[in-house]
């Protein structure tokens, strides 16, 4: 489980009820909060220029915390819809089966609720398929990995800049390696927006 996933340690002084009772919402946005502080520190020891430091926060810092910010968007769309997807699918034979058993007129409900569920499980399926927010959430999460991972192996000379002395002489490659790994991201979103748009076009010359 990545860090974006896990729930944000609560210290002691902070375990009381209502730090217990915060949302999910809020622990993660102090994640991100002490992500950007804790990166900010790291970024201001470097021996870098200020320009050079301006553009780790304003590039490489920025697209992490977006990238956090739209793979737990994503995720939280994905497991809603498909929540609803599945748990209607399962409750819709037995309400079926109710419907084929009871009198419509005498259990109007019984019809209403069937067609209700039956609606809400398509709509929820066809958003899913729309969205793509279970691909968009592994692709979202997956560049900012991949972005930590360059940037903990700069701060530490290792990996492909283990032959630097200092982080200046290994600067120009950390920005190669960020934009790489940026680019390809938008190249995957791109090429998810081709295939959406080629799927629906078809839909919309049969209608």
């Amino acid at each position: 489980m990545s860090a974006g996933d896990r729930e944000v340690p609560l210290t002691p002084a902070a375990s009381s009820s209502s730090a217990l009772g915060r949302s999910n919402k809020k622990e993660k946005f102090d994640y991100n909060k002490q992500l950007k502080q804790d990166f900010g520190r790291l970024i201001d020891k470097l021996t870098l220029t200020e320009l050079q430091k301006e553009f780790m926060k304003a590039r490489w810092l920025d697209q992490i915390l977006w990238m956090e910010g739209r793979a737990v968007t994503s995720r939280n769309w994905h497991r809603r819809l498909r929540f609803v997807t599945i748990v209607g699918g399962v409750t819709l034979p037995a309400l079926l089966t109710l419907n084929l058993k009871s009198d419509i007129k005498e259990n109007p409900w019984f019809f209403w609720g069937t067609f209700g569920v039956s609606q809400t499980v398509a709509i929820c399926a066809a958003m899913e398929q729309f969205y793509n927010n279970g691909e968009r959430w592994r692709n979202y999460r997956r560049s900012a990995e991949s972005l930590k991972t360059q940037g903990w192996q700069f701060f530490e000379l290792s990996g492909p800049y283990a032959t630097a002395k200092e982080h200046k002489d290994a600067f120009s490659l950390f920005v190669r390696n960020v934009e790489e790994v940026i680019q390809r991201d938008v190249e995957v979103y791109a090429t998810q927006a081709f295939q959406e748009k080629k799927e629906d076009k078809p839909n919309s010359e049969k209608s």
